[in-house]
């Protein structure tokens, strides 16, 4: 059967795309991306915020109308839309003929041969057996590699436990096996995810195993760059600050979540940490890694949160200097505590605030940019865009997608995984423009 798969959400999930796209390979169905001729499609679901189930929702309708115009027979849904409201699409979306659970990605092959069986959802704390023969899909030069699943730290506004269960560390063993064939496909950069990689290992080892995880990725010889990402503040220890500061193949980046940097607002979150500290990881890490680039994600308009708040939190993101920042607008999510606490904030004032601390932060990467012009940086070559002559990449600064892009007028033709030195010439608020050094 000629399959389509549609990732849609995180990177987490993409991962699970890439693992089922290898199970149905395996199982002898044919991989497509053209929706015209596809018999089965897959769509991997997102349910964080309300924007994310919207656009599920529409993703569903919008591929269910090819059963009246393609050759589409089934049409299956798996992801956390699929975890959480189970009963609710199958009944309301009829143009679904399978759910599939968040973790039962190891279904997707019954899923798709079942005539009779409508629903493959699991409990959530499920986990998966160990899968090979995984589907890269970014590309021959970076992958992500999740090293958990689940959460338990229950912040006030998050709905992912709810969907994705408790916090469940993926072997070592499993893991350190998953990177080896990934750098045997040509991967050179392993982005470690999870929806909180700091705690990895206390589950399964009792103990906060990542620096080791880190050591171990580091003897695979392929691998080159390793990147960081959902570090929460108050689990990132000493020994990880010098496993990063130490060890030459991890990136010298990290991404913190912090959410807000006002205590008051932060007890509502439910977070686990304070201003005074936030303020103090980072400037540890400045001292120990003085070229480390951190990146954070805040909320803007929580439930109570007043303009003095708003104020206090604009003044921390000038001072603090973040290398790279994103703002989501808070969504009350249903089941979430916060969701009915008092004081909710307006949709427009919500917004106000992500635009401020938006314009605040172009200014402070434009000015961080700046300071790189007639620098060397390391790139790595990821495309070429025709109409321009040149080649794009990223630097160890630069997670992709949420990040900024480095330009690259070079000499001679780059393959794409290739490694190169560049000048940086010009540099605005996100990108950076360079000549190759030769």
């Amino acid at each position: 059967m000629k399959v389509l798969m549609v990732s849609l959400g995180c990177d987490k999930n993409l991962v699970d795309s890439e693992v089922m796209l290898g199970l149905l390979h395996k199982a002898g169905h044919e991989i497509t991306n053209d929706e015209h001729e596809a018999e089965a499609v897959v769509i991997n679901t997102c349910a964080f915020i309300k924007d994310a189930q919207e656009e599920s929702i529409n993703t569903i309708i919008e591929y269910g109308e090819l059963k009246k115009t393609g050759s589409l027979k089934k049409l299956i849904v798996t992801g956390c839309l699929s975890q959480r409201y189970k009963d609710d699409i199958l009944a309301e979306l009829p143009e679904i003929d399978t759910i599939v659970g968040a973790a039962n990605y190891d279904a997707i092959v019954d899923a798709i041969g079942s005539e009779e069986e409508h629903s493959f959802v699991t409990d959530i704390n499920y986990m998966p057996e160990a899968v090979g023969g995984r589907i890269v899909t970014t590309g021959a030069s970076m992958a992500y590699l999740k090293i958990a699943e689940g959460c338990g730290k229950m912040c006030t506004y998050c709905a992912i436990p709810y969907i994705r269960g408790k916090y469940r560390s993926i072997p070592m063993e499993q893991l350190l096996a998953s990177a080896k064939e990934l750098a045997a496909q040509g991967v050179k950069e392993l982005i470690l995810v999870a929806q909180e990689t700091t705690l990895y290992g206390v589950d399964l080892y009792g103990e906060k195993t990542l620096p080791k995880l880190l050591h171990e990725l580091c003897k695979i010889e392929e691998i080159q760059w390793i990147r960081l990402m959902y570090c929460y503040p108050e689990e990132i220890t000493d020994e990880l600050i010098d496993t990063i500061a130490e060890e030459e193949k991890v990136c010298h980046y990290l991404d913190i979540p912090i959410q807000h940097s006002e205590d008051p607002v932060l007890r509502r979150m439910g977070r686990r940490t304070c201003k005074k500290d936030i303020v103090e990881l980072i400037a540890k890490l400045r001292i120990r890694i003085p070229d480390i680039a951190i990146r954070t994600t805040l909320i803007a308009g929580f439930p109570g949160e007043t303009e003095a708040d708003h104020e206090a939190l604009m003044e921390f993101v000038n001072e603090s200097e973040f290398d790279r920042l994103g703002v989501f607008t808070y969504s009350p999510e249903e089941g979430t505590p916060a969701a009915s606490f008092p004081d909710q904030i307006e949709n427009e004032v919500a917004e106000k605030w992500r635009d401020d601390i938006m314009a605040l932060q172009q200014e402070v990467s434009y000015d961080k940019n700046q300071e790189l012009l007639g620098k060397s940086l390391t790139v790595l070559i990821e495309g070429y865009v025709a109409e321009d002559d040149v080649y794009v990449g990223r630097t160890y600064r630069d997670a992709p997608d949420v990040d900024g892009m480095v330009f690259v007028d070079a000499p001679y033709e780059l393959m794409s995984g290739t490694f190169v030195q560049v000048r940086i010439t010009d540099a605005n608020e996100y990108d950076l423009t360079g000549e190759m050094i030769e």
